[in-house]
């Protein structure tokens, strides 16, 4: 059964108003009495039986304060309702009221600078501001991530534990721009992390604070440099606030003979090129490599990438040539559109069938060995037959303590699940370029198979149960992405944060 791109964007709303709610810890009735709307619309939206109104999307927004993240997508069901002769005939909308007041804070124009320099990558990020909210701004938060080899998480964790990214070689600086003055901005830390840092830009400095208030504009300009030695070769912008436009330049060196090319993700879609090509032209002894849109969808996730190929000597993690689904497919991992991925797998015929299937376990430890060369799976790791290319029941996990013993699932087949739930980000050996937040119950029950035959149940909790449901998944031809809710978007790999860390509980 397919669905229309009217109902996809109706789907959307839907899932972007429901996250906001449970987000904010409110019930539909209790957000249904803030909004002054009957508690039953309320359900039927969330629910789909309903189809959202102007006035209702702009009172979510503004109640649940979604950064015009609900009005963004009742824009694009908007769009969809009316005819195509009608949109051509609307009026553009006037500056400064493209989202509906009390949304916040807008970026009316980004641009991106990196610059590869002799020691370093210098960045730079200028962004319009406008406040559409109704209070003050008085900070701005920004982030700063670096990925020394993006396409092998497990030597990046690893080189940055080793080589931690500090603010002082940071070199950060920041201000703002308003009627052609220009005032620096103090900051401060919010997050502070090997490969990560979240830093709050002020509004103020030693003289005198300058908050930008409802209805102001303003520019802000921050930069800051990272070595060649904690930089890998990809550079993203994710839209985290209401956008108009946004543009990227790379300035590299001619005499690298760089090539670039680009990706983008959004909520509505997965990971494919970039739709609007990067422009190229050479100045001197650089090349500048631009790229720009208008209105990306909030979190969208834009990655130019690049390689240097007057550098016959580098690594292939330094070109980018190397994904991290092509080093599964290079141990013999199945990867994502294979037909054997979504159809249920055969199960043995014990104990008559004993040896085939000792055999097909062998396999599957042997392959979670060669693993712990590729990656670090601090929260345990599973492998099913099916991603070895055998259409047999069969699935080994590993538990996240090392020193306990590989459960093996013979004929598993799930017959209790606790009414509790979490979600919590997983990943797939046969989809290994995402991460992706999945609902699960935190205690399942399995009936499974011994060798001879016989059956017993086994009852699994909180991240064992989670890895040991993802493998059941693909004895019966599911991916973790059939389960994630509508409208929640897939993480990049280079995006995702916690590996080498555990799910928590």
């Amino acid at each position: 059964m397919t669905t229309s791109p009217l109902d996809r964007a109706a789907d959307s709303f839907a899932a972007e108003l429901a996250r906001h709610r449970t987000g904010r810890g409110l019930s539909k009735k209790q957000l249904a009495t803030l909004m002054g709307f009957d508690p039953s619309y309320v359900s039927h939206v969330e629910g789909r039986r309903h189809r959202p109104t102007e006035d209702f999307a702009r009172r979510a927004e503004a109640v649940l304060e979604a950064s015009g993240a609900i009005w963004q997508r009742f824009k694009e069901y908007d769009e969809l309702r009316h005819a195509r002769a009608e949109r051509a005939h609307r009026e553009p909308p006037l500056p400064g009221q493209w989202m509906p007041p009390g949304t916040g804070l807008i970026v009316e124009r980004e641009l991106a600078t990196l610059t590869h320099l002799d020691d370093a990558y210098r960045c730079v990020i200028r962004r319009e501001l406008y406040n559409a909210g109704t209070e003050p701004v008085t900070r701005y938060l920004v982030r700063v991530a670096v990925d020394r080899y993006p396409n092998d998480p497990g030597r990046s964790n690893r080189h940055h534990r080793e080589h931690p990214l500090t603010f002082a070689e940071l070199r950060l600086r920041a201000y703002r721009e308003d009627a052609g003055e220009r005032e620096a901005m103090h900051w401060r830390a919010k997050h502070d992390r090997d490969a990560f840092k979240e830093i709050w830009l002020l509004f103020e400095n030693g003289d005198r604070r300058f908050p930008l208030y409802p209805g102001d504009r303003a520019t802000i300009e921050y930069a800051y440099s990272v070595g060649h030695d904690k930089w890998g070769p990809w550079f993203q912008r994710a839209v985290r606030l209401p956008t108009r436009q946004m543009a990227v330049r790379l300035d590299l060196p001619a005499a690298l003979d760089p090539q670039v090319w680009g990706a983008e993700t959004s909520l509505s879609a997965e990971e494919g090129p970039l739709r609007t090509p990067v422009h190229r032209h050479d100045d001197g002894d650089r090349v500048i490599f631009d790229w720009a849109t208008d209105d990306p969808p909030l979190n969208a996730r834009y990655r130019l990438q690049w390689r240097f190929r007057a550098r016959p000597d580098a690594e292939p993690e330094e070109t980018g040539r190397v994904r991290p689904s092509d080093r599964m497919r290079g141990i013999g991992i199945v990867q994502r559109g294979a037909d054997l991925l979504r159809q249920p797998a055969r199960p043995f015929d014990l104990p008559r069938e004993e040896q085939a299937a000792r055999e097909a376990v062998d396999r599957l430890s042997a392959a979670l060995g060669r693993l712990d060369e590729l990656h670090p799976f601090s929260k345990g790791v599973g492998i099913a037959a099916p991603q070895l290319g055998l259409g047999r029941a069969v699935a080994v996990v590993r538990p996240p303590d090392r020193s306990a013993e590989p459960v093996v699932l013979l004929n598993p087949r799930v017959v209790d699940t606790s009414p509790d739930t979490d979600e919590q980000y997983e990943g797939c050996l046969s989809f290994f370029d995402h991460r992706g937040l999945v609902p699960r119950p935190l205690r399942i029950d399995v009936e499974h198979a011994q060798y001879d035959g016989s059956r017993i149940i086994t009852s699994f909790e909180f991240g064992m149960a989670r890895l040991v449901a993802h493998e059941i998944d693909h004895l019966e031809g599911r991916l973790y992405v059939d389960r994630m809710a509508p409208g929640v978007p897939l993480v990049p790999v280079e995006e995702y944060r916690e590996t080498g860390h555990p799910w928590r509980y």
